[in-house]
C-alpha cells in the first residue's frame, strides 16, 4: 500500500508544485498526466500478473522458472514501453484536436512529451518491483520509491521555480524532474535485486540461455485483458476530464483536484488488491482451497475498512484538501470541494472494485472481469455521467455521480464474480488449470 501510494505522491507532488505557477499551468498538467496515466495503467496491468505467477512458481519450489519469469518480465516491460511511448507522442502532436481549451493545449503537448520518457524507467521498474513483490520482498519498493518521491520534490523545486543558477523551466521541470526520480528507482531496485542473497539466486546470469517465449505469451495473455481492466476504468475518468474541460479551467482544473486526491486512497485498495493476488495465486499453487477462500475474502474486508476511513476523511476535510492545491480562488475552492464530496461517496465502491480485480487476478480469471468493467464504465458511467452533467445541467457534478454508479455496478458484479468461482465445481477448476 505505501508503496503504490508513493507512485501517486510523485504525480500529486507534481500537481501541487505546478499548482503555484497558475490555474492554467495545473489544467494543462492536468489533461496531460490523465492521458500519460490512461497509456501508462495498462501497461502496469500487463506487468501486475507478474507477481501472482512468481508467487505461484515460488510455492511450488520451480526456480528455473522464476529465472525465466525475471528475464520475461523484464523484456515484456521494454516491448510495452516501446510501444507506449510511441502512442504518447502521437497523442501529443494532435492535442489541438482534442475536445480542450485551446490555450492549454501547446502547454499540454510540452508536458505530454516529457512525461512520454519517462515511461522506460518506470515500466523496467515496475517489473522488477513484480518480481519482488512474488517472492514476498515489498518493503525495497517502499524505500525506492520513498527515495524517488522526495528526489522528484527537491528536483522540481530546483527546475519548476529555477533555483541554483538553472533557469526557471515552469511546468517542463516537473516532466524532467520525474524522469530523474524514476532513473533513481529503477537503478536501486536493480542493485537490490544483484545484492540480496536471497533473490539473486532466481536472477539468471545475461550468458544464460533460457526460453522466455513461453512464459512471455503467458505474461501477455493473462496481463493485456488486466490493462484493458485498468484502461477502461482510467479511460473513463480521461473521457470525463474531457468532458469538464469544455466547462472552463477552473471545472478542469478541480476535476484533477479530485482525481489526483481520490487517486492517492485508490492506491490504498491497490496495494490490497496486489498484496491479495499473491496470495491468493501462492494459495492456488499450495491447492488449498480453504485459504484461497479465506484470502479473498480477507481482502474484501481488509479494502473496504481502509476505505470506510478514506470516506470519512474526504467528507469531513474536504476544503481543507483543497488548499493544499489553491487557498484563494473561490471558485476553484466551491467547485473542487464539492467534486471531493461525492469522490468521498464511492470510496468503498472503488476500493471493492479494485480489490476483486486483484484477487481474481489471481486464480488466472481476467477475461470475464475485463467485460465487467467494460460494461460498468463504458455503458453506464458515461452515458449516465454525460446525461447528468450535460442533458440535466448538473455540470461537473453530474459527471462525477455518473462515475458513482459505474464504480458502485462494477464492484458489485466483481465481488459476486469471486463467490461464483468459489463454488466446488468452479474452484476444482481453477486449482487444476
Amino acid at each position: 500500500m505505501i508503496a503504490q501510494v508513493g507512485t501517486v505522491l510523485m504525480g500529486l507532488s507534481n500537481s501541487v508544485m505546478i499548482a503555484k505557477i497558475g490555474t492554467q499551468s495545473l489544467a494543462a498538467s492536468g489533461i496531460a498526466n490523465i492521458v500519460y496515466i490512461l497509456f501508462i495503467v495498462f501497461g502496469m496491468g500487463i506487468l501486475s500478473c507478474v507477481a501472482p505467477m512468481v508467487s505461484n512458481a515460488f510455492a511450488s519450489e520451480n526456480k528455473e522458472r522464476l529465472g525465466s519469469l525475471f528475464r520475461s518480465s523484464v523484456e515484456v516491460a521494454f516491448l510495452t514501453s516501446l510501444v507506449l511511448t510511441a502512442a504518447m507522442f502521437i497523442v501529443a502532436e494532435n492535442f489541438e484536436h482534442f475536445p480542450i481549451s485551446q490555450d492549454i493545449a501547446p502547454l499540454a503537448k510540452d508536458y505530454m512529451r516529457v512525461l512520454a520518457i519517462t515511461t522506460f524507467p518506470y515500466m523496467l521498474f515496475m517489473a522488477t518491483k513484480q518480481f519482488s513483490d512474488g517472492l514476498t520482498h515489498t518493503k525495497p519498493a517502499v524505500y525506492f520509491t520513498a527515495i524517488g518521491v522526495v528526489v522528484n520534490i527537491f528536483l522540481n523545486w530546483v527546475f519548476i521555480y529555477g533555483k541554483f543558477n538553472i533557469p526557471q523551466m515552469g511546468i517542463m521541470g516537473s516532466g524532467f524532474a520525474t524522469f530523474i526520480a524514476r532513473m533513481v528507482m529503477l537503478i536501486l531496485m536493480l542493485g537490490y535485486l544483484l545484492v540480496n542473497s536471497n533473490l539473486r539466486k532466481f536472477i539468471p546470469p545475461l550468458s544464460a540461455n533460457i526460453n522466455t517465449g513461453k512464459n512471455i505469451i503467458r505474461i501477455f495473455k493473462l496481463g493485456i485483458p488486466a490493462g484493458m481492466q485498468l484502461f477502461f476504468e482510467i479511460g473513463a475518468f480521461t473521457t470525463a476530464a474531457f468532458f469538464v474541460a469544455k466547462l472552463g479551467s477552473t471545472e478542469s482544473a478541480a476535476y484533477q483536484i479530485g482525481y489526483s486526491l481520490a487517486s492517492i486512497s485508490t492506491m490504498l485498495a491497490i496495494g490490497i488488491s496486489v498484496a491479495g493476488s499473491i496470495r491468493v495465486a501462492k494459495a492456488v499453487g499450495e491447492k488449498n482451497i480453504e485459504l484461497i477462500k479465506k484470502t479473498g475474502i480477507s481482502a474484501f474486508i481488509s479494502a473496504a475498512m481502509i476505505m470506510l476511513i478514506c470516506c470519512i476523511i474526504f467528507i469531513v476535510f474536504k476544503i481543507e484538501l483543497v488548499y493544499i492545491y489553491n487557498k484563494h480562488d473561490q471558485k476553484l475552492i466551491q467547485v473542487a470541494s464539492q467534486i471531493l464530496l461525492i469522490v468521498g461517496f464511492f470510496q468503498i465502491s472503488d476500493g471493492l472494485q479494485v480489490t476483486a480485480l486483484g484477487v481474481l487476478r489471481g486464480v488466472s480469471d481476467v477475461n470475464i472481469p475485463t467485460v465487467i468493467t467494460l460494461v460498468a464504465y463504458w455503458a453506464i458511467a458515461i452515458p449516465v455521467g454525460y446525461l447528468l452533467g450535460f442533458t440535466m445541467g448538473y455540470g461537473v457534478d453530474g459527471i462525477w455521480y455518473g462515475l458513482l454508479i459505474g464504480l458502485s455496478v462494477s464492484a458489485l458484479l466483481l465481488v459476486l464474480r469471486f463467490y461464483y468461482l468459489m463454488k466446488p465445481e468452479k474452484i476444482n477448476q481453477v486449482i487444476n488449470q
